[in-house]
């Protein structure tokens, strides 16, 4: 009851008009549909022009300009003007998206939630009403058990895996038919072989606490939520802005940081301060992330996907994860991948410890160690620049 109860505490008011518009859409829906019917609709975050739906489209557009092909975006978005230029481009959850969603024969996102409106197209999609092909490009890596994306909460046609852990561990426990989930590699990867690293940049990038950015009736069992600024994760990230030692090795070390937090927690970057300047707070609008990761010499994160594609490239890191057990709780249950186990760097649980590592690493001039580049090595065993066109031939071969 619980979690019906946080469901319809998340419907809004325009998801109710949404539900008007998608009727209203229909008719001119199935006259396109006639007139393009093998229209492939592509999207990411509403504002977003620069994850693998993107990656694809451009791939799309540049060697497969036959296929018909629509990006969604937010026009206002500062992103519009990357993607623009490459082919047509319609408004995000426009009257205009609805007729495309309803028409075309592939809706193809890095988002669960990449379309005109995620709660009526839930119900769409999972109920059987949509007869169209979908496939799930990811947003990154998943490393954790997510119920949300099992078959039955989705009934994808294509889940795309970027790590051959992961692809077995999906394959094996999320329900999907045989053959819907592959092993393709992200297609922004093929980005993540021609870089030029700042060999003093530090990237600190956590990600976002679902728990703070939709509250719900539980969210006050988490955390305290009388103001963002009293939630341990605006403390203990605030904490690390302002920490002398850290202040004092990027002196020593003429290192720079940027706190680029997951764009989910974006709407709070105002709150986080620092006294050094050697430190940016990094507003997404002004920063392009897979060019951070590329540039960056070293990362921090906490339970960020990115950590993946840091990892595909072979770069050293650390995790500071000072509120596991409220994460697993509020967020992602854990699932094949182990941090201490598994991961690509030392795993932290204080500040004090994230200083001693970090320390250590500067003094090595932030280069990888071979525990860590060999585990990244097996879990990559797919590493070239194919992944766009595997992903393309996967989809065009969608049944």
């Amino acid at each position: 009851m619980s979690g019906l109860r946080e469901k319809f505490e998340r419907v809004k008011f325009q998801d109710i008009l949404a539900g008007f518009t998608f009727l209203a859409a229909i008719p001119q829906a199935l006259y396109l549909r006639r007139k393009r019917p093998d229209l492939w609709l592509i999207s990411e975050d509403r504002n977003e022009a620069r994850d693998n739906g993107f990656w694809l489209y451009r791939h799309i557009r540049t060697n497969h300009p036959e296929q018909d092909c629509v990006y969604a975006i937010n026009k206002a978005s500062p992103d519009y003007q990357r993607v623009a230029p490459l082919g047509e481009v319609i408004q995000f959850g426009s009257y205009r998206h609805w007729v495309y969603y309803l028409a075309a024969q592939k809706n193809i996102s890095s988002q669960k939630n990449g379309k005109p409106n995620a709660a009526v197209c839930y119900v769409l999609e999972v109920y059987g009403l949509l007869k169209n092909k979908r496939a799930f490009l990811q947003h990154g890596v998943i490393i954790n058990d997510l119920p949300w994306l099992y078959y039955d909460a989705t009934k994808m046609s294509l889940f795309v895996c970027g790590a051959k852990q992961e692809y077995e561990f999906i394959r094996d426990t999320f329900g999907y038919p045989a053959g819907a989930v592959q092993y393709l590699g992200l297609t922004r990867f093929d980005g993540l072989h021609d870089f030029t690293v700042k060999k003093n940049q530090i990237l600190v990038m956590p990600t976002w606490r679902e728990w703070i950015a939709t509250p719900t009736s539980k969210s006050k069992k988490l955390d305290d939520m009388s103001a963002f600024t009293s939630t341990e994760y605006f403390q203990s990230w605030n904490a690390l802005l302002n920490s002398e030692k850290i202040s004092a090795l990027l002196e020593q070390y003429d290192m720079e940081l940027l706190f680029y937090p997951h764009r989910n927690m974006q709407q709070y970057l105002g709150e986080f301060s620092t006294a050094s300047d050697r430190i940016t707070i990094a507003d997404w609008r002004q920063y392009d992330v897979q060019e951070l990761l590329k540039n960056s010499a070293f990362l921090i994160t906490d339970y960020s996907s990115i950590s993946m594609d840091f990892a595909y490239m072979r770069k050293p890191m650390l995790y500071y994860q000072f509120d596991e057990e409220k994460f697993r709780q509020g967020q992602y249950p854990e699932g094949y991948f182990s941090y201490k186990r598994d991961g690509f760097g030392p795993f932290c649980a204080t500040l004090e410890d994230v200083c001693v590592h970090l320390e250590h690493f500067m003094a090595n001039g932030l280069t990888g160690e071979p525990l860590y580049t060999q585990r990244e090595e097996a879990f990559f065993p797919l590493y070239d620049t194919n992944n766009c066109e595997r992903n393309y031939e996967a989809i065009k071969n969608m049944n």
